[in-house]
C-alpha cells in the first residue's frame, strides 16, 4: 500500500514554498521521494525550505518566481523541463489576501488578489500541462480553501478567487484528462504565518473552538494525507474533486 503513495523519481513544483503550507507540502513530497522545485518570490526564504528538505535526506532546489508574471512562468517551466526532462506534479499553493469591508475595497486590491490566487494557478497549470501531456501523465493539485465553499466578510476577493479556483479545477480536469488529474484541497483554518491576525483574535478563536467538530485549529502536517493521495498513484481515478480538510467546519457551518 505504501508504494501507492510514493512519488519516488518524480519532479514536483510547489508555488509559495517559502513558508507555511507550501513549505510543509514541499517537505512531504520530498520525504515521499520527489525532487521538489520550490518557488516563491524571495530566494532567502526558499533556501530555508530547501535546507530543511536536504537535512532530512531529500532533494530540492530553490527557484525564485513571480507567479503574477506570465513570461516568468513560461521561462521557469521551460527551464525545469529542460533540466529535469519531466514535470510530474504541480501544487498551486501561492496565495495572498486583503482584508477590508467590501464597501471600501479598492479595485486595485481586488485585482491583485484575483491575479495571484486565481489567474496565476491557471497560468501555471496551462504551462505545466504542456509538459505533462508529452509524458501522458501528471498531477495538478490546487490549494483552495473552505472560503471557496462559504462566504466571509472583509475578504471578498479571496472568497471570489477560491470559489473560482474550485471551478477552474473542475474545468481543467475535464480538459486535461485522461492523462492529467486536476484536483483541489480546501483547507480550513490551519495555523500558519498567513493568518496570525485571526489566531490573535479571541472571538475568532472562540468560533473555531465551538463551531468545528475538531474544536481546534489545524496544523500544516494535517494536509499531508490529502496531498499525497492526490499527488501519487493512489489518486489515479480521482479528478475534478475538492477534498475538504477543515476539522468539520463546513459540516457545521455549511
Amino acid at each position: 500500500m505504501s508504494d501507492l503513495f510514493s512519488v519516488k523519481g518524480r519532479v514536483a513544483i510547489v508555488t509559495g514554498a517559502s513558508r507555511g503550507l507550501g513549505r510543509d507540502m514541499s517537505l512531504a513530497l520530498a520525504e515521499h521521494g520527489a525532487t521538489v522545485i520550490c518557488t516563491a518570490r524571495t530566494l532567502k526564504d526558499l533556501q530555508a525550505t530547501v535546507k530543511a528538505i536536504e537535512r532530512k535526506g531529500g532533494r530540492a532546489e530553490a527557484l525564485p518566481l513571480d507567479v503574477d508574471n506570465d513570461d516568468a512562468i513560461r521561462a521557469a517551466v521551460t527551464d525545469i523541463a529542460r533540466r529535469h526532462r519531466r514535470i510530474d506534479i504541480l501544487v498551486n499553493n501561492a496565495g495572498i489576501t486583503h482584508r477590508q469591508p467590501a464597501i471600501d475595497f479598492a479595485t486595485a486590491d481586488w485585482d491583485r488578489v484575483i491575479r495571484t490566487d486565481l489567474t496565476a494557478p491557471f497560468a501555471m497549470s496551462r504551462e505545466v500541462a504542456k509538459v505533462m501531456r508529452k509524458r501522458r501523465a501528471g498531477r495538478i493539485v490546487n490549494i483552495a480553501s473552505v472560503l471557496g465553499l462559504l462566504g466571509r466578510v472583509t475578504v471578498p476577493a479571496y472568497v471570489a478567487a477560491k470559489h473560482g479556483l474550485i471551478g477552474v479545477t473542475r474545468t481543467l480536469a475535464a480538459e486535461f484528462g485522461p492523462e492529467i488529474t486536476v484536483n483541489a484541497i480546501a483547507p480550513g483554518y490551519i495555523r500558519t504565518e498567513f493568518n496570525v491576525v485571526l489566531q490573535q483574535n479571541a472571538d475568532f478563536n472562540h468560533m473555531i473552538e465551538t463551531r468545528t467538530a475538531a474544536r481546534r485549529w489545524g496544523e500544516p502536517k494535517e494536509l499531508r494525507g490529502a496531498l499525497m493521495l492526490l499527488a501519487s498513484d493512489a489518486g489515479s481515478f480521482i479528478t475534478g474533486e475538492t477534498i475538504v480538510v477543515d476539522g468539520g467546519l463546513t459540516a457545521i457551518l455549511g
